[in-house]
């Protein structure tokens, strides 16, 4: 793993991606980077007009790729179903659970869940679980969950879901990463019990330059706040083509192992490696009641993967 880059992606001919959120930072340079290795992307974006956008993008920086945007809003959950229910291919190689909120002031989703928890989380349940056919049905598929290296900050509380008794915008976010890698933990687990290969993991960019620090502020209105993230950002962080490469390589590399987090190699920034989590994203009891949970929040129900 040591120094390991973008050059180094094997072959992704023949194979197909879903990234969400691929219309900008991480996302976009994880897209662009699948395309050039040969896979056919789907780029799962909210805005059509960005995500066309970012379509060009690619198109221009790889001649011959097979890049193709489809309209995906985590925070409405019949845009997650239609999603998957238009999903055009039999198969699906990859599935990068990529997209997500930072910070936002108080908000829920149009389904009535706090926004951070709704979109970073139980978005992308719903649509692993709806995806989860195609997934089964591709030898060798990948899922690969982002979360942060921030969940260390908070566990998830199952007590208050939706951070109705109180709101802390950091704390909800850290909490939306830990549930990440809750999800991971379990899907792991009950993929092996089902005996199947399919391999869920996870990933975080460490600290990486993108608009994702900065959309808070922006939907305030804070313009001083904006330009000193921006300054910080661009004296702290690492590129976004650097913070996307421990996604690249848990859905890429060969040996990746189940549940298994990859992030820079010195948390914020470098090369990927193997990354330290907080002790309870590894708790079987606590990844179970999170699934549970999901499963009734969302109406969606891994068939096939028992607890």
């Amino acid at each position: 793993m040591s120094g390991w880059n973008a050059s180094d992606i094997p072959d992704q001919g023949g194979r197909t991606a879903v990234v969400t959120g691929a219309n900008s930072g991480i996302g976009l340079v994880t897209a662009q980077e699948l395309a050039r290795r040969g896979a056919r992307v789907i780029l799962a974006c909210r805005s059509e007009a960005r995500g066309k956008q970012a379509q060009e993008h690619i198109a221009r920086r790889v001649p011959g790729a097979d890049v193709h945007f489809r309209p995906l809003d985590l925070a409405e959950l019949s845009s997650v179903r239609e999603f998957a229910a238009s999903y055009p291919y039999e198969s699906l190689d990859l599935l990068i659970n990529n997209a997500g909120v930072m910070a936002l002031p108080y908000g829920r989703t149009a389904d009535g869940f706090e926004t951070q928890f709704g979109v970073n989380h139980l978005g992308h349940f719903a649509l692993t679980g709806l995806l989860l056919p195609k997934l089964l049905g591709t030898p060798g598929a990948r899922v690969v969950s982002l979360s942060s290296f921030m969940h260390a900050l908070a566990n998830v509380d199952m007590g208050d879901l939706n951070s109705e008794r109180r709101y802390r915008r950091w704390v909800a976010y850290s909490r939306s990463k830990t549930a990440n890698l809750l999800f991971v933990h379990e899907l792991a687990r009950r993929l092996g019990a089902a005996g199947s290969d399919v391999v869920a993991a996870a990933a975080h960019p460490g600290y990486a330059d993108t608009n994702l620090q900065t959309a808070g502020a922006r939907l305030e209105g804070k313009k001083a706040t904006e330009r000193f993230i921006r300054a910080g950002n661009r004296i702290m962080a690492q590129p976004a083509e650097s913070g996307a490469l421990p996604t690249l390589y848990a859905a890429t590399a060969p040996g990746v192992r189940p549940d298994s987090f990859t992030g820079p190699k010195l948390l914020w920034r470098g090369a990927p490696a193997p990354s330290k989590r907080a002790k309870w994203t590894r708790n079987d009891a606590a990844g179970e009641r999170l699934w549970v949970a999901s499963e009734q929040l969302t109406s969606v129900t891994y068939e096939g993967l028992k607890a």
